[in-house]
């Protein structure tokens, strides 16, 4: 017999997490039409990677895409709820390809639900089990200006550094913050 691979270790197919006052779970199809509401919004298309516009295309690509990051080992994207059900918005932990040891989270919320702490819990929740499993460095990388997200990342005890990283956002390239986790 042989052993579940570390990908299914970390991030079984029926994997989730439940705490803080909310449920992180697998995105599932029930979800699409109400990925558009959650995602279809300036903020979100400013500030994140997520398709803009976004509609029910973009929504069923996201959800193949957070299949084959689970499914390749590579991370896991998660619908954050209350209590299993409506999805307010989406979490995402994925491997630091470069550092074995680190893992970086992001987290979007749906305008409607904002201002409730949801992405502060569902980082809490990312980051507690991200340190059970071992990694040691847990990351985030927030574009300079992001005020809102900065707001979370302390929030949730996040420290930022003097680290930069240039990345491909939307075709153009933008430099990044790196937040830490102490």
């Amino acid at each position: 017999m042989s052993s579940p691979s570390q990908s299914e270790v970390l991030w079984p197919p029926d994997f989730r997490l439940v705490g803080n006052g909310i449920h992180l779970r697998q995105w599932a199809d029930e979800d699409l039409p109400g990925m558009v509401e959650l995602f279809d919004d300036p903020d979100v298309a400013r500030w994140t990677p997520l398709a803009s516009p976004f509609d029910l295309d973009a929504a069923r690509a996201y959800v193949v895409k957070a299949r084959a990051l689970r499914a390749g080992g590579q991370g896991v994207n998660l619908a954050v709820t209350v209590d299993g059900g409506e999805a307010l918005g989406g979490v995402v932990m994925f491997r630091n390809p470069e550092d074995g040891n680190a893992i970086e989270l992001g987290y979007v919320i749906g305008p409607r639900h904002r201002r409730r702490g949801l992405a502060v819990r569902a980082l809490r929740l990312l980051a507690g089990h991200a340190r059970a499993v071992g990694f040691e460095r847990i990351e985030l990388r927030i574009e300079p200006g992001n005020l809102p997200s900065t707001a979370v990342a302390r929030a949730a005890g996040f420290v930022l550094t003097e680290e930069r990283e240039e990345r491909e956002f939307k075709g153009a390239q933008t430099v990044l913050e790196t937040w830490v986790l102490p």
